[in-house]
């Protein structure tokens, strides 16, 4: 298999909580591809396994058993150290929660993991980035000082500042209003379509699971459905035949 198109991967991943009969398998054997330069969106009823998936994928948790890859690195063959530079390094992160330092600007919070890392971001870059998500007249503004908005913005520009393999995140529009929502959503759109970045979603709403390329559907730690180039309708539909 040709793995230099793909971002991450896992092979036959389980991840089993609890034993006898109080065990629950999270994933149960899940492989899934994940394609370089796609918006990828994870869905699924709550306990079906997507942020188990997501958080084995992005080595915030071990699987009890199978593999993950970040392009051809096996992270469960890694040292903690060794883990922790990769999702530095290679992996960006934008969480409901926003996450920012309050006590720094929204440019500090954007360059703040590079210069954690020792690294300068690349400034043709940033400049490009900063430009996609709308805040070059918001920079030197701290969190408290910009909306719920204009603080994700900053998440998702912090995200892609490294430019990161892959980027992964988590109910991402879940604390804001529709349409600043479908603003995000689209800068992400925009990420992957005019910069090259790889996303994977983790959503419960339709809605936003159509600005994605492909939807992956969890029931009980596998994929049941998959749907390429979804429609907010189809993606409810998808959602009501399985139940959800």
């Amino acid at each position: 298999m040709n793995t230099t198109t793909l971002a991450a991967r896992t092979v036959d991943a389980s991840k089993i909580y609890g034993s006898g009969d109080t065990e629950v398998r999270a994933l149960d054997g899940l492989s899934i591809d994940l394609t370089s330069g796609e918006f990828t969106a994870i869905m699924g009823p709550s306990g079906s396994g997507k942020s188990t998936l997501m958080h084995c994928l992005a080595g915030l948790d071990e699987l009890t058993s199978g593999q993950v890859f970040i392009g051809d690195t096996d992270i469960s063959q890694l040292s903690n150290r060794a883990l922790t530079l990769l999702r530095r390094d290679r992996i960006g992160f934008i969480f409901q929660a926003f996450n920012l330092i309050p006590t720094l600007s929204a440019e500090e919070n954007i360059v703040l993991p590079q210069q954690l890392g020792g690294t300068t971001p690349d400034s043709s870059w940033l400049r490009q980035v900063i430009e996609a998500v709308g805040l070059a007249d918001r920079l030197k503004h701290r969190p408290s000082e910009l909306s719920g908005g204009q603080q994700q913005r900053v998440a998702v520009a912090r995200a892609l500042g490294g430019q990161p393999e892959i980027i992964f995140a988590d109910e991402p529009t879940g604390n804001l209003d529709s349409k600043t929502g479908d603003e995000i959503l689209e800068f992400m759109r925009n990420a992957v379509r005019d910069l090259g970045q790889t996303i994977v979603m983790v959503t419960h709403d339709p809605s936003a699971a159509a600005h994605a390329d492909r939807v992956v559907f969890l029931a009980d730690g596998v994929i049941v459905h998959e749907i390429k180039t979804p429609s907010a309708a189809s993606v409810l539909d998808t959602m009501k035949q399985l139940g959800d």
